[in-house]
């Protein structure tokens, strides 16, 4: 069997592990760039006189409710004249970009919910849609004991149910009116297929009066006037939002109703002349009334399967078995929509000069990466149904565990699941064992899999046969997510600390020429702290003979040539110089605001990396240890040749070619003084059990065991060291002696440099 005949059945069935939801509604966009005073003409005729103007845009749209006619916007240029007389005045830009070119997020939801269904059924509405929309709140009257956690809850403070109409209506405009372009209403007794509804409003043409939902005529009343039923739910467009909030007070006191959607349509009809319709612009709202005591499992119909919302659902445990159901309904719609677009592409593929053989698999799929060097070959890993032999702490060989176990489990079974599904009734596997296994991840498309498979085949009469069969799976990337993060700036001032102990004091001076350099000549946002630690002999002596006197006299002098710099130092006197211990020293000394750079005497500072300290240490949700650069040591990379300007400038061209990142040092760090007090804090109970925690752990280690912060570790190029010889302190932990030692051995050289280097010693014994 061919592998590429094979590996197309089985990509349906493999959950998508990653996804792409990146996505924004433009309805329109109008942008004047102004870079004088923002209160000229150009200002004036975009808030006076512009397209959003309420008043001019409803009554142009009142005679087209129903749909007709031509409703898209024209752009229009708005000139630009600077009055010279006027002083320039540099515009204030906006945090955000679509904050500056007035882009509003698509939709708003609200339930209507009371005291006594809000912890079931307004629950179940959170549970089963609420996640799909931007945002969803609940609005009920009396306020209960205690709200539902995680429900965006708003209390009116009175429950008659045409009042918390008014209220809902009134609070929506004041304070989300200018920020979403349409509203959804709906009852709590409403399930709501939310993915059908944020698909009809973005095809509705913002900045139009709409009132969408299921018509229902009112009881002797005018035929032609009808309102939307609450219980399916209904859409509000922002303008006529804007255009019904001066008539709300007049409709509170005018109209006598007992139903609130019933008063809200009739209030519109009065006020706007609008009437709810439920097909606009070739759009058709679409809904379902539940029978009473009905199974949705059976419900078959194509009004029930196309409908945006169901409507009355009596307790939760039918509002999730909806939810299941209409998840199902779409599960089956996406797979063969699938398969749909993969005959098609097929078919087009014929088209192309490479025929249809050049069609990637599986088909939609991006082909698998092509390396251009030997050096960009992406390796496979090699497992059984026991052992992976590519482990993370460089092992040969390592148990199956957690995540690895589960996803060769769920390989395994999909690919017999999927054997039989293609041979049956000819033909049904049985799994004996895994022979060998095979997995890489392909950046560009996803984590392939190659399965060599010992199978029980039996046949239709019985008869059995073990047969060995590789087969090929793919679980690709899908919808990759973007996860939100907190608002950062660069303007923050970073605080670094360096420790010096008396081996390490030859190396300040040129630490401090680096961060002249960077730092004080660029006017970066920096200060710099020296930490000198003694250790008890030199303690003593420092009346007599101060072995920091030296760096302390550098100090000095870059005072006198800076007169606004001035760069402090603390003493501290230890035999073991924990990072822990002197931090809490640091700590006590700095606002809880301050964001440090744990630093080390051979970093070299510059503002590239500064940049990026601030932007990675996030302040109570993320702490970076950054993996530096370490340049090799020249004595074997270069020996008797002398290292080329490039290599030797840790900004060149070629500066991160002869060295590696050193994974095995964890004494960088940017953090935040508040975020490690926190952690500190929790950490004080551990140490009244055991004296010697402090000596045993560095920072990174109080991070991850004693925070809930995320704790970014990456490698960063603009950190460079030069090659040193760390001197590994054997009063630390075993765990950091043991990185200590590793990371001066891997910092030799490569192993191209070693074996060069052996092979000439082995020459140079054998002449």
């Amino acid at each position: 069997m061919r592998l590429s005949s094979f590996l197309a059945v089985f990509r349906p069935a493999l959950p998508l592990i990653l996804g792409l939801s990146l996505g924004c509604s433009l309805s329109l966009l109008m942008v004047s760039w102004t870079q004088g005073d923002t209160e000229e003409t150009c200002s004036d005729e975009l808030g006076n006189g512009g397209l959003f103007a309420g008043g001019h845009l409803g009554e142009s749209l009142d005679s087209k409710a129903g749909g007709g006619g031509n409703e898209d916007f024209q752009p229009r240029i708005v000139p630009y004249h600077k009055d010279p007389n006027k002083p320039h005045k540099k515009v204030l830009r906006t945090r955000y970009i679509h904050t500056e070119l007035g882009i509003r997020e698509r939709l708003l939801v609200g339930i209507l919910t009371s005291r006594a269904t809000l912890n079931t059924l307004g629950v179940a509405v959170n549970r089963t849609v609420a996640h799909h929309f931007h945002r969803t709140f609940f609005f009920t009257g009396l306020r209960s004991a205690k709200a539902p956690h995680g429900m965006a809850v708003v209390t009116h403070g009175d429950d008659r149910p045409v009042w918390l109409m008014y209220e809902t209506v009134r609070h929506l405009h004041q304070h989300h009116g200018n920020d979403y372009d349409w509203f959804y209403l709906a009852q709590d007794d409403t399930y709501t297929q939310a993915e059908r509804v944020m698909e009809l409003v973005g095809h509705l043409s913002a900045g139009q009066d709409l009132y969408m939902g299921r018509a229902e005529e009112f009881i002797g009343g005018d035929e032609r006037a009808r309102y939307c039923h609450g219980g399916y739910g209904y859409l509000l467009s922002r303008s006529l939002l804007a255009r019904l909030q001066p008539h709300l007070d007049s409709c509170r006191n005018d109209i006598l109703s007992v139903r609130p959607d019933e008063w809200l349509g009739r209030c519109i009809i009065d006020y706007l002349g609008l009437s709810c319709v439920e097909v606009y612009q070739e759009m058709t709202y679409r809904y379902f009334e539940l029978r009473k005591n009905a199974d949705p499992e059976r419900e078959d119909g194509p009004q029930f399967k196309n409908a945006f919302t169901v409507h009355p659902v009596a307790e939760p445990g039918l509002m999730y078995r909806l939810h299941k159901r209409f998840s199902q309904i779409e599960l089956d719609w996406t797979y063969a929509q699938i398969q749909q677009l993969q005959a098609q592409i097929s078919n087009l593929s014929e088209l192309t000069p490479e025929g249809k053989a050049g069609a990637s698999w599986p088909v939609g799929i991006n082909a698998p990466f092509r390396p251009k060097t030997r050096f960009e070959v992406i390796n496979w890993e090699y497992f059984t149904e026991e052992h992976i032999y590519s482990c993370a702490d460089s092992a040969p060989k390592c148990e199956l565990r957690g995540a690895d176990r589960a996803d060769v489990s769920a390989v395994l079974e999909t690919a017999v699941e999927r054997l039989n599904e293609r041979y049956q009734p000819q033909l049904r596997f049985r799994k004996r064992r895994l022979l060998n296994g095979y997995r890489r991840f392909d950046p560009t498309r996803g984590m392939e899999y190659q399965l060599d498979l010992a199978l029980e085949a039996y046949t239709q009469k019985g008869h059995s046969q073990v047969i060995a069969k590789r087969v090929g799976l793919l679980r690709p990337l899908s919808a990759v997510e973007i996860i939100p993060m907190p608002y950062v700036t660069e303007a923050t001032r970073v605080q670094v600390i360096l420790p010096v102990t008396a081996r390490e004091q030859d190396f300040v001076g040129n630490f401090l020429d680096m961060y002249v350099m960077n730092a004080l000549d660029t006017h970066d946002n920096v200060l710099l702290t020296f930490l000198f630690v003694y250790d008890p002999f030199d303690a003593q002596r420092v009346s007599q003979t101060d072995v920091f006197a030296g760096a302390k006299a550098m100090i000095s002098e870059v005072e006198k040539r800076y007169a606004d710099v001035k760069i402090p130092w603390i003493s501290v006197k230890t035999e073991v110089p924990s990072q822990v211990k002197l931090m809490d020293i640091i700590s006590k000394k700095h606002p809880v605001d301050t964001l440090f750079f744990l630093a080390d005497v051979w970093t070299e500072v510059n503002a590239d990396f500064l940049n990026r300290c601030r932007m990675n240490a996030i302040s109570n949700w993320q702490v970076f240890f950054p993996i530096h650069f370490q340049e090799y040591s020249p004595a074997l990379v270069y020996r008797d040749q002398q290292p080329s300007a490039s290599s030797s400038s840790s900004l060149g061209s070629d500066a991160l070619r002869d060295g590696h990142f050193d994974r095995h040092v964890f004494e960088e760090a940017c953090f935040y003084n508040a975020d490690y007090m926190a952690a500190r804090s929790k950490m004080a109970a551990d140490i009244l059990d055991n004296d010697e925690l402090l000596e045993n752990m560095d920072v990174y280690d109080v991070f991850v065991r004693y925070s809930g912060l995320h704790v970014f570790r990456a490698v960063e190029p603009a950190l460079v060291q030069k090659y040193v010889r760390r001197t590994c302190n054997p009063r630390f932990s075993e765990d950091i002696y043991h990185r200590c030692v590793l990371s001066n051995l891997e910092g030799l050289a490569s192993r191209s440099h070693l074996a060069m280097a052996l092979f000439e010693q082995e020459q140079a014994n054998s002449t």
